[in-house]
């Protein structure tokens, strides 16, 4: 008996050929969260949001507004290269024009 038909217990030499399919998951996602500072001036808060976050200009005002208020305010969400990417866009962005504003990220 060949080793096919010892292993299918059959004799008839044919098996099932069983495919395993991987689960994807979604990939896990980050906040970009951008920081308080008592230097940054306001305005360039909201140039940040609307040229790195693609956010209206009122949408960015109210955004600029609750991180003035409470500290810390939420940019987007967006998977982890992407948000490393803007948290350092946005750093080197604030330091090329001599502003200390952060940005940091969060998992979600």
């Amino acid at each position: 008996m060949s080793d096919d038909n010892r292993r299918n217990g059959d004799g008839s030499g044919t098996g099932v050929a069983t495919q395993v399919r991987q689960k994807t998951q979604k990939p896990s996602m980050y906040k970009v969260l951008l920081l308080n500072d008592d230097y940054t001036p306001m305005e360039f808060v909201v140039h940040v949001l609307v040229r790195f976050f693609h956010k209206g200009p009122e949408e960015a005002a109210r955004i600029m507004l609750h991180v003035h208020r409470h500290g810390v305010g939420l940019c987007g969400v967006y998977p982890f290269d992407v948000a490393e990417s803007k948290v350092t866009q946005v750093i080197d962005f604030a330091r090329h024009n001599e502003h200390p504003l952060q940005a940091t990220l969060e998992k979600e």
